[in-house]
């Protein structure tokens, strides 16, 4: 049986952002007022202040499909800190607006860990013997050849800046906050900028026109993008690699 996404699930801030399937929010809209909520210090959660440490990375694991709340269950079983995001969208219940939320990337789920933790969950991620689909498997980095072998991609891996800025983006309960492809997006600026003010402050990436609206759109891995809402030209810093 596939996983019921939409129904209201017993999540952690480590997966889920800290919020159940169903919030009963109102939209909180593009405006420019924060309504994040605060991001702990790892007291049992992602945190976008994650301390690099050299013996774990973040993987980007594939997630076979429909099974990405079994997938954050197994990753949490083994005690591995790890990060499903989530795209919040407004939708009409009884006549009233209300915000569900469901996987931004359905089959990916991002995991911090060592390379042998990592293979562990490869190896054994079959909840149940006679499944036969693995639950979990490598997403190769097809950017990089290794050297003696050029035929094999080694993992893909995300720095712990990389994440930290993913996650500031994704944390937002916006449901502009949207994942776009770079076929129907033009870059304004080739500068990398960071907003300086309102709820995506602190969040990095590159100006573009989406929708007919300025936002800036942050990339994680090989044309996987994600834009923000709206932000004003006022409200956005180039910054100088």
């Amino acid at each position: 049986m596939e996983d019921k996404i939409k129904q209201p699930l017993a999540a952690n801030a480590s997966l889920y952002n800290g919020q159940p399937t169903d919030t009963g929010s109102s939209c909180p809209s593009a405006r420019l007022t924060s309504c994040t909520p605060p991001i702990s210090k790892n007291k049992g959660g992602v945190s976008v202040e994650n301390v690099p440490n050299t013996n774990r990375q973040w993987f980007v694991l594939r997630v076979s499909y429909g099974r990405i709340i079994k997938a954050k269950a197994f990753v949490e079983a083994k005690g591995l800190e790890c990060y499903v995001p989530l795209r919040y969208k407004e939708v009409r219940k009884q006549g009233k607006k209300r915000i569900i939320t469901e996987p931004l990337l359905p089959s990916f789920i991002f995991v911090h860990a060592s390379v042998e933790q990592v293979e562990t969950l490869i190896h054994g991620n079959k909840v149940v013997t006679n499944e036969s689909r693995a639950l979990l498997s490598y997403y190769f980095d097809h950017t990089i050849h290794l050297q003696g072998n050029p035929d094999y991609n080694p993992p893909l891996t995300i720095s712990d800046e990389a994440m930290a800025n993913f996650i500031r983006l994704t944390s937002i309960k916006n449901p502009h906050v949207i994942p776009v492809t770079s076929d129907n997006i033009q870059f304004k600026l080739s500068d990398n900028v960071v907003v300086a003010e309102g709820e995506f402050k602190g969040v990095h990436g590159r100006v573009a026109r989406i929708a007919g609206q300025q936002r800036v759109v942050v990339e994680l891995f090989e044309s996987y993008l994600v834009a923000s809402a709206y932000i004003p030209k006022g409200a956005i810093k180039i910054i100088n690699d």
